[in-house]
């Protein structure tokens, strides 16, 4: 008797220490807070600088929503176009097919088919959003879950700012969503290389693009709200 009572008590303590490892356990996120400092509203806390630390957590959605080969001339700029790393546990879902892009300071700028036609202000803030397609609010709640928290990122921080307005104005809690930045500054130790350029210049690089979490979209698969 004595024995199947300790038996009960280290299968109840391994019931608490299994709860208590998921993210009831994790020390809690601090709330979005936007740096005045930044153009495009990153989050003073978690960002670039600091994101390892909020790494591989049940209760965040972590988004890229980058393209993996943008059309705009982010070089002229110093950024990148071609998407040549992201971080371990981001999923790719790129913002340009999401929705219309507010005006970029560069060239170039992806303008086909999206999910949202959206109007911009020339201040960045949206005036209006329409549905393109029947599917385009099952996609997005699917893609960016309303009940946790979700940590956006892109290469310059437009982008992801361009997705937090977005989903704010489609009624996302504000308090769940963070932009945390711009990943061509990212030099943390998670990074996860999607081109691999070679050392020989007569070499071709690779395009190891089976290694993203890539969100797909068939746009001819979807259906059209006619006007």
């Amino acid at each position: 008797m004595k024995r199947n009572r300790i038996l009960l008590v280290i299968i109840l303590l391994c019931v608490v220490f299994t709860a208590c490892s998921g993210s009831e356990g994790l020390a809690p996120l601090p709330a979005p807070q936007v740096d005045q400092s930044s153009k495009f509203g990153v989050d003073q806390n978690i960002n670039m600088e600091t994101i390892d630390n909020y790494l591989h957590r049940e209760d965040v959605a972590y988004r890229d929503v980058r393209m993996l080969f943008d059309p705009a001339d982010y070089a002229a700029v110093g950024g990148d176009a071609d998407l040549s790393q992201t971080i371990h546990g981001f999923k790719i879902v790129p913002y340009p097919y999401l929705a219309t892009l507010s005006e970029l300071p560069v060239s170039g700028a992806y303008n086909d088919r999206c999910l949202f036609n959206v109007e911009w202000t020339d201040s960045r803030e949206i005036l209006s959003v329409e549905a393109n397609y029947k599917e385009s609010m099952q996609i997005l709640e699917e893609l960016f879950p309303k009940d946790q928290a979700i940590f956006i990122m892109c290469g310059g921080a437009g982008y992801s700012q361009m997705m937090k307005e977005l989903l704010i104005h489609l009624g996302w809690d504000e308090a769940l969503l963070y932009n945390t930045g711009a990943n061509w500054s990212y030099t943390g130790d998670n990074s996860l290389e999607l081109i691999i350029y070679s050392e020989d210049a007569k070499e071709p690089n690779t395009y190891a693009i089976w290694r993203a979490d890539y969100a797909y979209l068939l746009f001819d698969k979807l259906q059209p709200i006619k006007d």
